[in-house]
């Protein structure tokens, strides 16, 4: 089923006034919009009405769907459009299935490469999942989660890996909450989140490589249960 838009207006003008460029601010915004379920799943994406809810002209609009394409959140359809991109069990399966390969890589790299002031701003990191578990405060628990595996990342001292798991960045975020959510979840993360911090320090690769793995495994795994509980968050 194809859902078409009825007119409602649901997004909010872009901050004209941002230091950020006018292209990244469209992005954002109609990216942000498809993960929280404003603009829905096979729903189509009329340039126009975009450009005049977000008030700005139809050239960054076009721009962006060309990027959110690419990231995997829209589909172009010949001679009808855009359209928001439906996503199943199986797309969560391929991503996940990727980022665990790419996890394990970046830890066993991390282990070899990593310096003393980088595993200082880990365990920096750890210390503000703690804060965020304890005040119940899903945003900051997410966003320090991003910045734990972008810590991993950048300390494999591989551009080339670094910029192919920040070409899943997006798609990993849309996944991101709903697995984090799930009862026991946050905890759980928390200390594979610290076996890992220890593995690096020890420098030891297979161990890393391997627990880096079964997190996203884990993650994975809590992501399925939670959409069998409750269905599809973007559904």
């Amino acid at each position: 089923m194809i859902f078409i838009n009825t007119g409602e207006k649901r997004l909010s003008p872009v901050d004209l006034d941002s230091y950020k460029p006018l292209r990244e601010l469209v992005l954002e915004a109609i990216r942000e919009a498809i993960k929280n379920g404003v603009l829905k799943p096979r729903e189509r994406l009329m340039e126009i009405q975009l450009a005049e809810e977000l008030g700005v002209s139809r050239t960054p609009i076009r721009e962006a769907l060309r990027k959110l394409e690419l990231e995997g959140f829209i589909v172009m359809v010949p001679r009808k459009g855009a359209y928001v991109a439906d996503i199943s069990l199986k797309d969560v399966a391929d991503v996940f299935e990727i980022r665990a390969a790419l996890e394990a890589l970046a830890a066993g790299l991390a282990a070899e490469r990593i310096t003393d002031e980088e595993l200082e701003a880990m365990e920096r990191l750890l210390v503000e999942k703690v804060e965020a578990i304890s005040s119940n405060d899903m945003d900051k628990l997410v966003d320090v989660d991003t910045k734990f595996h972008e810590a991993i990342y950048r300390a494999s001292r591989n551009q080339r890996l670094f910029a192919i798991i920040n070409n899943l960045r997006e798609q990993i975020q849309r996944f991101r909450s709903t697995s984090l959510s799930y009862p026991g979840r946050m905890q759980q993360s928390m200390q594979e989140h610290r076996d890992i911090v220890e593995a690096i320090q020890s420098r030891d690769i297979q161990l890393s490589r391997q627990l880096a793995q079964e997190h996203i495994e884990n993650a994975e795994q809590s992501m399925i249960d939670s959409i069998k509980k409750n269905g599809l968050p973007w559904a």
